[in-house]
């Protein structure tokens, strides 16, 4: 009975140390200034035919089940706390969505294996990271707003660039921890830490403040094609 009254407290303990989906998201949206809104989410388990907990959007074929905007739609993104407070007060369990591009980070995402052999050569080479999050079948490396411009020139230079690296900016979206999603339980693989953007000259973001570092699109992107490249091929399903 003492071992399982133990094994008991352990869970509890587990629980509460779990970050919560607000507290996650009020980070986000206000210490991070980065622009939220709630997932779609997972339909109740024995939900549409009794197959499951698939997306709760209307589309049984989702690509990425619960891992997606709905309604609201990107556009109402926000780093408003009252809002957000709001949105999960009504939907706890939300699913924590990043609006990237403009001033919010922007990401590129690959296979999970492919992003950690990526991620073991970046830290050979001595490359500083900054957040990645991780689900069981795909890594986002988080990196500074760029443009489209800036990233139709660095992808001109490559001879080829696989389909199975995407890219997430402007007009783009992807999943925060801890959200649970399709394909499991969202998680930082690399959690953020403080420091100034590239560029930044050290006003914005500056050591010590609550924003997370984030490298430039520009000292990561070879790592990631050249891992992409032995990586299956997705085609221009965006699964996850």
């Amino acid at each position: 009975m003492r071992e399982i009254l133990g094994r008991r407290r352990r869970l509890r303990l587990r629980r509460r140390a779990r970050p919560a989906p607000l507290d996650a998201v009020l980070t986000c949206a206000t210490a991070w200034q980065w622009p939220v809104l709630p997932g779609v989410g997972l339909e109740a388990a024995g939900g549409r035919g009794g197959r499951g907990r698939g997306c709760a959007c209307p589309d049984p074929e989702c690509a990425v089940p619960g891992a997606h905007p709905f309604d609201p739609g990107l556009l109402a993104a926000t780093t408003d706390e009252r809002m957000v407070r709001w949105w999960w007060t009504n939907r706890p369990t939300a699913p924590i969505v990043l609006a990237t591009g403009g001033r919010a980070p922007c990401a590129l995402s690959l296979p999970a294996v492919a992003a950690a052999r990526a991620l073991a050569e970046l830290d050979r080479m001595g490359t500083r990271l900054g957040p990645v999050v991780a689900t069981p079948t795909r890594w986002s490396l988080l990196v500074a707003p760029y443009s489209l411009e800036r990233l139709g020139e660095l992808l001109h230079a490559k001879d080829r660039v696989p389909s199975s690296l995407r890219f997430h900016s402007g007009g783009g979206y992807l999943v925060l921890p801890p959200s649970g999603v399709g394909a499991g339980q969202v998680r930082w693989e690399r959690a953020p830490a403080p420091g100034p953007r590239p560029g930044s000259g050290g006003k914005r973001g500056a050591v010590g403040s609550a924003e997370p570092w984030l490298p430039d699109v520009g000292a990561v992107l070879d790592a990631l094609v050249e891992a992409s490249d032995s990586a299956p091929d997705g085609g221009s399903r965006l699964a996850y």
